[in-house]
């Protein structure tokens, strides 16, 4: 019985180590356990391999290999432990892919445009772990959370947001507004983008991360429209946290990928703004992650398409077939225009929930009509909300979004010490730009 039960141990091990390489991207029921497979497979790779080695140990102690199907398990095993140890392999290719778009992106030379004083802050604070026995553990000692503060009169917790910033205190600091993925229906502002987070902390920014109405209860564009109000929040406060608020950038993965790419092509869009249409909605730079970029998949992109008619009728509540034109008024996709911000969209190649094709194709739509920069980076091996948690492919993209940002922060304040920056700038932007 005991070389049996190690057999199917064996094989399911396998599953998931082949599920990281192959996940489900087409077949309805298996596209959510696939993906919450891979994703905890492929960057937890060695953590796999250790429960493996524990669960190997003690079937043989218990007499796995006293017949043939213990035997045959343990060749499926060390098979599997090859395969692990490649993807790990192949997590460290995440870190010459970034710098590869970043420099396709930006120029060759685009180290040499951050200013010195921001390289030097890159280069001497430590980056996120690659590999630690505890993925999830996100706290500094050098990094000071101010929780729950609302940033809507009496919007409930729905419309709170968490300041980060560093502990010793700052003065016209940079910010990063923050925005949680969920499939618009779920999650929380404290579950995501946390190295990202803390590491930037670290730096000298200011972090900001906002809940925003969740649907069904909500309706497309509540959720666009509490993201802006959060924008707002930070033009009129963030200098209480030491924050400049004329110089905010827009993050956010899944959903928050789709919304931090609709922040950054709909800024000042009235109809997205309603009661608040004067407050200036543009950002500086945005950084959406494995984002969904086309409602009406108008292109064909998407492996499931009828993601979209869940959307459709979950989130803007319409009808898929007799509303596309709503569909694509959502999508960034058909939101492009040439006075978008700068762009860096980051996507894994393995992802079962947001098509990669969709967001080359956003990124490739995007490069040929703006005329700010745009960066596209694709993670091998990498599944849908892969640098949630500590990993190697979290820590080098973390560190590839850090020189991204003091680019475009080191060309903000080049831009407001010219003459042309400074005329009209408001006196917080030139006082923050002068720090």
């Amino acid at each position: 019985m005991v070389p049996w039960l190690f057999l199917a141990a064996t094989i399911v091990g396998a599953l998931f180590t082949l599920n990281a390489y192959m996940p489900q991207r087409r077949t309805g029921a298996m596209i959510i356990p696939s993906f919450f497979g891979g994703w905890l497979t492929s960057e937890l790779a060695l953590h796999h391999i250790a429960w493996q080695l524990v669960a190997t140990v003690v079937f043989v102690w218990a007499g796995a290999l006293e017949a043939w199907p213990g035997w045959a398990g343990l060749g499926i095993t060390v098979v599997s432990w090859a395969a692990l140890l490649s993807n790990v392999k192949l997590a460290a290719h995440a870190a010459p892919v970034l710098e590869a778009a970043l420099s396709a992106g930006l120029g060759d030379d685009y180290r040499t445009h951050i200013d010195a004083d921001l390289a030097e802050k890159i280069a001497r604070t430590p980056p996120p772990p690659r590999r630690p026995v505890n993925p999830f553990r996100f706290k500094h000692p050098g990094v000071t959370i101010h929780r729950d503060i609302p940033y809507v009169e009496g919007g409930g917790k729905r419309n709170q947001l968490d300041v980060y910033v560093p502990t010793a205190g700052v003065q016209g600091a940079p910010v990063l507004l923050q925005i949680h993925g969920g499939g618009w229906t779920i999650g929380n502002k404290h579950e995501q983008a946390l190295p990202l987070m803390v590491h930037l902390a670290q730096q000298g920014w200011v972090c900001v991360a906002a809940n925003y109405r969740l649907s069904p209860k909500a309706t497309w564009p509540d959720h666009l429209v509490d993201c802006k109000q959060a924008l707002a929040w930070i033009r009129r406060e963030i200098g209480r946290f030491g924050g400049n608020p004329d110089f905010v950038v827009v993050t956010g993965g899944s959903a928050g990928g789709h919304l931090t790419a609709m922040m950054g092509l709909t800024a000042n869009d009235p109809r997205y703004q309603p009661g608040f249409e004067s407050v200036d909605t543009r950002v500086a730079a945005a950084v959406p992650f494995y984002g969904v970029y086309d409602f009406s998949n108008h292109w064909g992109l998407h492996p499931h398409p009828r993601m979209g008619n869940w959307i459709a009728k979950s989130v803007l509540k319409v009808d898929p077939e007799r509303d596309r034109e709503a569909l694509r008024r959502a999508s960034p996709l058909h939101c492009i225009h040439a006075g978008a911000p700068p762009f860096f969209v980051i996507h894994g190649t393995n992802d079962s929930l947001a098509a990669v094709e969709e967001a080359r194709h956003f990124a490739w739509s995007l490069a040929r009509t703006s005329a700010e920069p745009v960066v596209y980076a694709e993670i091998p091996g990498a599944q849908h909300a892969f640098e949630v948690f500590h990993s190697e492919r979290t820590s080098a993209t973390v560190q590839a979004v850090d020189r991204f940002l003091a680019w475009t922060y080191s060309r903000y304040r080049a831009r407001l010490q010219s003459p042309e920056g400074m005329a009209g700038v408001a006196p917080a932007a030139a006082s923050a730009a002068a720090s």
